[in-house]
């Protein structure tokens, strides 16, 4: 991976947070996903939480886009709380998100599907946009417009009109990433995104999300098990062990820290 990681840009230096989260605490019955998770997001900076599996880490993005409602806690992106607003209200202010599990609609073309990213920023209503006329029609190419710069970004060129069903897989992951981009966020989700990647389809993820990173300024939280692609890409990683943070810092800190080494690798230091 040392290839790419030239590529990356140091975050920014500005002294308040993009997204602060403020003891977290997540409950099912009995069982503790979250326990008082503490973590900030710089603008622009690349920010990795890692642990093993059942340590939280899909719980914290889904608390972050409205999935889950925590029983206690504070979170708040550009100063505004996302907590007690719906999923499509949080999309709005600024939060996407890409999944482990492919979400794609098989039957709709690569291009159709990056159109849905743009739905919220849509304000023609059905019939105009049924007419296609006026204000809908200069809205559509508009916002077609704005996918193709992301098919331009996600070399994506060659399988623009391709259903996403018959997509390569690695080419249908970066297809989600584009759907995630079109919604023109301000921070980005990343689960897994290389999960079942060989690894030169895992180096060219870690380049275009640097390209993206670079282009767009985007922030990012990414979540992932492959670890050299965590230590190369991330400026600050969290360890998550059972809902608690154990370790949060520089990936060459949180590399060397007994607890991580215990809890996440398995030994002793």
């Amino acid at each position: 991976m040392e290839r790419v990681s030239e590529l990356a840009s140091p975050p920014s230096n500005e002294p308040e947070p993009l997204l602060r989260v403020r003891d977290l605490t997540l409950r099912f019955g009995g069982v503790t996903a979250l326990n008082g998770v503490d973590f900030e997001v710089r603008r622009g900076e690349l920010f990795a939480i890692i642990g093993p599996n059942g340590a939280g880490k899909t719980s914290i993005f889904n608390c972050l886009n409205s999935v889950y409602r925590p029983q206690q806690g504070t979170i708040t992106l550009n100063g505004k709380s996302l907590l007690g607003r719906p999923p499509a209200a949080v999309a709005a202010l600024g939060v996407a998100r890409t999944f482990q599990n492919l979400g794609l609609f098989s039957h709709l073309t690569l291009v159709e599907n990056l159109m849905l990213g743009r739905h919220h920023l849509m304000r023609t209503g059905f019939f105009s946009g049924m007419l296609w006329w006026g204000r809908a029609k200069r809205e559509e190419i508009a916002h077609r417009a704005a996918v193709e710069r992301i098919v331009e970004l996600l070399e994506l060129e060659p399988y623009r009109r391709m259903p996403a069903g018959l997509l390569p897989y690695g080419v249908a992951k970066r297809a989600e990433l584009g759907r995630a981009l079109a919604m023109e966020p301000t921070l980005l989700l990343l689960d897994e995104p290389v999960a079942g990647m060989n690894l030169e389809e895992t180096e060219d993820t870690a380049r275009y999300l640097l390209e993206v990173r670079r282009e767009l300024g985007l922030a990012m939280i990414l979540v992932e098990h492959d670890m050299s692609l965590v230590m190369d890409l991330a400026d600050r990683v969290m360890a998550l062990d059972f809902g608690v943070v154990i370790a949060t810092g520089a990936p060459s800190e949180i590399q060397g820290d007994p607890k991580v080494i215990e809890a996440y690798l398995g030994g002793a230091a």
